[in-house]
């Protein structure tokens, strides 16, 4: 795949592009670690342990700006990227083409040496419009996720090098390294359940909440985030399946952003019979010379 230029030029540009108003789950801070489960969770438990407060935020249409963002400084950037993919629920197709694609352009997106992707995701908004959830299984496929997070934390995201580096030599040698996000619409323009992120920049480390995700196998952390009234949100209006969204979750370097907050959320002015949004969401490890 030759990987095409980014789609947030200034050509894409349009000033009249207006922001939406929208809401968004920020989690309420408690004594105790909040808690999400993946699967049924046991008999008493709840789904998730934490208190969410919804939140009405500006939310700003990439597209309008003429100056591209940066995945190192605000966290995100918008990538034309077409797939060679025709259908992203086969797996083979998945793995055997667009893992290779998504390698190329998470490096020409960081400016990264190696690159290893290490899983992938796909989301689909509950078709009766029921609100979104926090990847519970939807017929074999995570809901659209309606919480603030980052997929990594601090401690999470050192320990990720060690499960996709696992040759002791090579993990070794080095000495920067970060971890993507790559996101891209597979049914058509996304005007359902758009996906927004919050400019890393204006994200403290006191907003971000140590949560677990509990696993059949396994225990997660994830970062929720509190409200703070200086969170600066974006999401890019119409997004198609040429096109992809690439957002940092981690970064061992200390200077540049490291977490980029997103969640989904519900677009105030999408049309009356809009079908649910499909996406998939790739993750990829990223190590620097």
């Amino acid at each position: 795949m030759a990987v095409a230029v980014a789609a947030q030029r200034s050509t894409f540009a349009d000033p009249n592009r207006p922001p939406v108003h929208a809401a968004l789950s920020y989690v309420v801070r408690s004594a105790s670690v909040p808690r999400s489960y993946t699967y049924p969770p046991p008999a008493g438990e709840p789904w998730e342990s934490a208190d969410f407060d919804r939140r009405t935020v500006r939310i700003a249409d990439g597209r309008r700006h003429p100056g591209a963002t940066s995945v190192h400084r605000e966290g995100f950037e918008l990538w034309d990227a077409p797939s060679a993919v025709s259908d992203f629920l086969d797996h083979d197709a998945v793995t055997g083409t667009y893992y290779a694609e998504c390698a190329e352009l998470a490096l020409a997106a960081t400016g990264a040496a190696r690159a290893y992707v290490f899983d992938h995701l796909l989301r689909r908004r509950e078709p009766d419009g029921t609100p979104l959830t926090f990847g519970r299984p939807d017929q074999g496929r995570a809901g659209a996720n309606g919480r603030i997070h980052n997929d990594y934390t601090e401690a999470s995201g050192r320990r990720r090098l060690g499960l996709v580096v696992t040759d002791p030599a090579e993990r070794a040698a080095v000495r920067r390294y970060s971890i993507v996000n790559i996101w891209r619409p597979i049914r058509g323009p996304v005007l359902d359940a758009p996906l927004a992120v919050c400019d890393a920049r204006t994200v403290a480390a006191d907003d971000l909440v140590t949560a677990e995700v509990l696993y059949p196998r396994r225990t997660g952390e994830i970062y929720f985030v509190a409200h703070s009234p200086g969170h600066r949100w974006t999401f890019f209006s119409g997004m198609d399946r040429h096109e992809a969204l690439v957002f940092k979750q981690f970064d061992s370097a200390q200077d540049v952003a490291r977490f980029t907050p997103h969640s989904a959320f519900d677009h105030p002015h999408t049309p009356p019979g809009t079908p649910p949004r499909e996406s998939i969401e790739l993750r990829c490890l990223v190590v620097y010379d």
